[in-house]
C-alpha cells in the first residue's frame, strides 16, 4: 500500500518530482494552529491590529509559547478586560481585542485544539453611540471639494477623478490604490468599477457619469488609457524610482489628495480622512432614500449593523427643533 504512494502523488501533480523535502513536509503538518489563524487573515491592517491584540493578552497573562493558549480560561480573560477599563482603553477598542482573542479561539475550538471558547460569555463595552464616529460632511463641501482641484493639470485631473471616486462610490482607500485601468468594465451595458474589497471580495459598483468623465479626462492627459493590467492611479512623479508606473500610495491618496484639498476649501474637523468622504457618499445615499440594504452591498460590509453607523437621518442639523423656534 505504501509503496502506491509515490505514483499517486506523482499522478495528482503531474510531476514526478517531489516539490517538498520530506523534512519540510512534516515540517509543516506540524505547524500550530494558532500560526494557521493568524496566516489566514487576509487584511494587512486587520493582521497588524489583531497581532497587537493577541501579543497583548498573551504578555499580561504569561504565555510564551503557542500550546499554552490551551491553558487560557475565562478567569484570564476578564482579568485583561479588567486591565484594559483601568486604562480607561476605549469601549470599541476593548470589543475589538476580545474579539481578535475570540477569533483564535474559535479556530482552535474548530481544529479541535481546545475544549471550548474563554471569550464566549465575557461582556463586551456597549456600542457608546449608534452614530460612526467618522464625520461626514456636509453636501455643499462635498461640492466645493470636488472642485477644489485645478481641472487644466495633471495631478489636478488625477485628483478630481480621484475625490470624484471617493464621494460618489464610497470606496476605501486601500480599494482606490488598487484599481486597475481594466476595472472600469462594462455590465449590462452600464460602466461599472470592478472593486478589490477585504477579504479578497470582488464588488462591482455603477460608474457615477460625473467620475466616469474625470476618470477619461484624467487617463487621457496621463496616456496610459490602453494599459489595461496597470494601476488607475499612479503618481504624478516618483522622486524614489523615477517612473510612475506603480499605484499611488494611501499615505499619498491621504496626504496629497484628501488633506490637501480639505485644508484649501477650510475643513478643520477632526478625523478628517478618506474614510470621512466614504462616510459623507453612505449619510447623502441613505439620506437620498437609497435602501440600506443596498447601500451595504455598495460599501462591502459584511453587516448590516456597521452601515448604520452612516445612518444620520434622525440627526440632520437642519431637521433640529432648534431651527422651529420662532420668536
Amino acid at each position: 500500500m505504501s509503496s502506491s504512494l509515490p505514483s499517486v502523488a506523482a499522478s495528482v501533480t503531474g510531476d514526478s518530482e517531489r516539490v517538498l523535502a520530506r523534512s519540510e513536509f512534516h515540517r509543516l503538518a506540524q505547524v500550530p494552529p494558532e500560526t494557521e489563524w493568524f496566516a489566514n487573515i487576509d487584511n494587512e491592517r486587520t493582521r497588524r491590529a489583531y497581532r497587537g491584540d493577541i501579543r497583548e493578552f498573551m504578555q499580561l497573562v504569561g504565555i510564551e509559547r503557542a500550546e499554552e493558549f490551551r491553558m487560557v480560561s475565562r478567569a484570564h480573560v476578564l482579568l485583561w478586560r479588567k486591565r484594559l477599563e483601568e486604562r480607561a482603553v476605549q469601549g470599541s477598542t476593548i470589543r475589538r481585542k476580545l474579539a481578535a482573542l475570540s477569533s483564535l479561539f474559535e479556530y482552535l475550538c474548530e481544529r479541535n485544539a481546545v475544549a471550548s471558547n474563554p471569550v464566549k460569555g465575557v461582556k463586551r463595552p456597549k456600542v457608546e453611540s449608534y452614530e460612526g464616529k467618522t464625520p461626514a460632511i456636509g453636501d455643499h463641501q462635498a461640492r466645493r471639494l470636488l472642485d477644489a482641484p485645478k481641472s487644466d493639470t495633471l495631478k489636478g485631473k488625477r485628483d478630481r477623478a480621484i475625490l470624484s471616486v471617493f464621494l460618489y462610490h464610497g470606496l476605501r482607500r486601500e480599494e482606490l490604490c488598487l484599481l486597475k485601468v481594466k476595472d472600469i468594465c462594462e455590465r449590462r451595458g452600464v460602466k461599472h468599477l470592478r472593486v478589490h474589497g477585504k477579504g479578497s471580495k470582488l464588488r462591482y459598483v455603477p460608474l457615477h457619469p460625473e467620475t466616469a468623465g474625470r476618470i477619461d479626462e484624467y487617463l487621457d492627459a496621463a496616456g496610459h488609457k490602453e494599459a489595461h493590467s496597470s494601476a488607475l492611479f499612479r503618481p504624478v512623479r516618483n522622486n524614489v524610482h523615477g517612473h510612475t508606473d506603480d499605484a499611488i500610495t494611501a499615505g499619498s491618496v491621504y496626504r496629497d489628495v484628501v488633506k490637501k484639498y480639505g485644508e484649501q476649501i477650510g475643513l478643520t474637523m477632526e478625523r478628517f480622512a478618506p474614510h470621512a468622504l466614504r462616510a459623507t457618499a453612505a449619510t447623502n445615499a441613505l439620506e437620498n432614500e437609497a435602501d440600506i440594504a443596498r447601500v451595504q452591498l455598495w460599501l462591502g460590509h459584511a453587516n448590516i449593523a456597521t452601515t448604520r453607523l452612516y445612518d444620520r437621518r434622525r440627526m440632520r442639523p437642519e431637521d433640529s427643533p432648534t431651527f422651529k423656534v420662532k420668536y
